[in-house]
């Protein structure tokens, strides 16, 4: 019972901000596809790029290792605290997601998250870029 306690406290820590895994100088994430400026169509795929760090799943305790959290449409998160639903999540790993949205223009956002799916400090974040969907 104590093991179980010990581990839901530090999942309430992990969760609660109180610190962010430190991002190495340089480090870059950028969106690789659609270019900004591109016309795509209702559904296609986004590649996620990333310098100067690895991708890792989320909950991996590993040094400049992060994974990729994807903001359409939408503002920059508080960069103190874990990201919510207002982005779509890749705690698995990977690289890249198809996506389908309604005609018209958008913008898209690359956030690297921690472990914890935190934002790094400092923040590893992309360019937002703006395509067109027909």
């Amino acid at each position: 019972m104590k093991k179980l306690l010990v581990t839901a406290g530090l999942a309430a820590f992990l969760s609660s901000g109180a610190f962010a895994a430190s991002a190495p100088e340089g480090a870059e994430a950028y969106i690789i596809l659609p270019a900004d400026g591109a016309t795509v169509p209702a559904t296609f795929t986004v590649t996620f790029g990333l310098k100067g760090m690895g991708v890792a799943p989320a909950g991996t305790d590993k040094e400049n290792t992060g994974h990729h959290h994807l903001l359409v449409d939408g503002e920059l998160p508080p960069m103190d605290a874990p990201m919510g639903d207002q982005v779509k999540h890749f705690g698995g790993g990977q690289t890249q997601t198809e996506l389908t949205l309604e005609p018209g223009t958008h913008t898209l956002q690359l956030i690297l998250g921690d472990m914890a799916h935190q934002p790094h400090e400092p923040p590893v974040v992309s360019e937002k870029i703006t395509i067109t969907v027909e």
